[in-house]
Order: structure tokens, then sequence, then C-alpha cells
């Protein structure tokens, strides 16, 4: 089709401006739209799957995480200033995401009657290192509240030099429970 495209006098595609189309979530019954609800499940997990696309392959790593909310989620992670995530975060700042959790088996009296119920937050969004020692600082203690509960910490000159902190700026949200 680009080919044609081309032969056809048309010598400029440009793909970034082609917005994919928005697949509606098939069971809306289970789709949840409330943002209190979202952000309560979203405060009480502590592991987030990142999934990057590597050159035809998917890298997914997960990782603790610490968010704030404004309008938009945005979500921090640490990590080593080295590795396959630190190198993708560089070059490949487009990322998938998804958080799942209060998972319960429901048993069945035979193997197609089992199921369970559980939450899941999805989505898609741009992935990047923080350079700026401020912001590495608010990453840092979001990261701790969210695993300790305490909001705020004393990192020394040496501790944020040492470790690389991540940013993913959330562009799409869905949230699902069963």
């Amino acid at each position: 089709m680009l080919l044609h495209l081309i032969s056809s006098g048309i010598s400029k595609l440009n793909i970034t401006e082609q917005k994919k189309e928005e697949i509606p979530m098939r069971r809306k019954d289970r789709e949840i739209t409330d943002k209190k609800r979202i952000e309560e499940f979203i405060a009480k997990e502590q592991i987030m799957r990142i999934a990057f696309y590597d050159d035809g392959e998917i890298y997914i790593v997960p990782l603790n995480y610490g968010y704030l909310m404004d309008e938009q989620y945005t979500f921090y992670f640490h990590g080593a200033k080295a590795g396959r995530k630190y190198e993708l975060a560089k070059s490949r700042p487009n990322v998938g995401f998804e958080i799942d959790g209060n998972y319960s088996l429901l048993e069945g009296d035979v193997a197609c009657e089992f199921s369970a119920t559980f939450q899941s937050v999805v989505g898609t969004g741009k992935f990047s290192l923080v350079e700026d020692n401020e912001e590495k600082i608010i990453g840092l203690n979001t990261i701790m509240k969210q695993t300790t509960s305490k909001a705020e910490w004393h990192y020394s000159d040496e501790m944020l030099e040492a470790v690389a902190i991540f940013r993913l700026d959330v562009d799409k949200l869905s949230c699902k429970a069963k």
C-alpha cells in the first residue's frame, strides 16, 4: 500500500500522526471508571509490569512503584544505571503497563466451572529517565511511601548519583474487576 501511495504522487507518509482506533472493553460490566476506586487499588498494590518493544521482541519487567496523581498518573521507579531496562528507557519511550491484584480463586465441581476474582489496571505511556535531583527525590519518596507509608526520606548526593530514577507519564489507563 505504501508503494501505491508513493507512486500516486504522495511522497511523504507521517505514520506518527495516525491514531490507532480505540477498542472498547468487551465486558463493560467489569469496567471500573470510578477514579477513587482506581486510585485505591493502585495505592495498595506494590508491583507494576512495564512492557517495552525492543526491536521485534517484547521485554516485560516487574517493578516496585510510587505515583502522583494530578490530571493523569505519573509513576516512578528506581533501578541501576545499566542494563536492558536502562537502555530501553533512553531509546524506546513508548511502553505498556499492568498492575493486578485482589486475586481469589472461585472453585467449581468441574474444571470449566473454576474462575477467579481479580482487579487490574492496564495502560500505555511514556517512560523516561529522571535527571533532575529534586525530581529524583520526589520519585524516591513516592516509591518509599508506596512501600512503607512514610512519605519523607533523606537521600545523600551519593545515593542520588548512584541510582537511576524512571518516570512513566500515563497516556491511557483502564481498570477492570471481576
